[in-house]
């Protein structure tokens, strides 16, 4: 419980608190039907054919960098072949 002669920087009012809650509140839900969407979408990129494990990677590699995605391919190449996998 928060005390009379506490800084009014540390006061807490019940409408405020509930305010930020319910934002809170409101983006979990937003962001839940954002992912049932994008379920959706694989789903149908499924159904026509595509390889949606395939399709996962693709997105993740468009999110990072050129030059990482380049340096982590070399990579890959280096130990395929230092395995015998090439």
């Amino acid at each position: 419980m928060i005390e009379d002669d506490a800084p009014s920087a540390y006061k807490v009012t019940a409408g405020e608190l509930r305010q930020f809650i319910e934002r809170y509140e409101r983006l979990d839900e937003e962001k839940k039907a954002i992912a049932e969407h994008q379920k959706e979408v694989m789903a149908e990129a499924k159904a026509r054919g595509y390889d949606t494990k395939v399709l996962r990677k693709l997105i993740a590699l468009r999110k990072k960098d050129p030059a990482d995605v380049s340096e982590e391919e070399a990579i890959l190449e280096v130990y395929k072949e230092a395995l015998g996998m090439n």
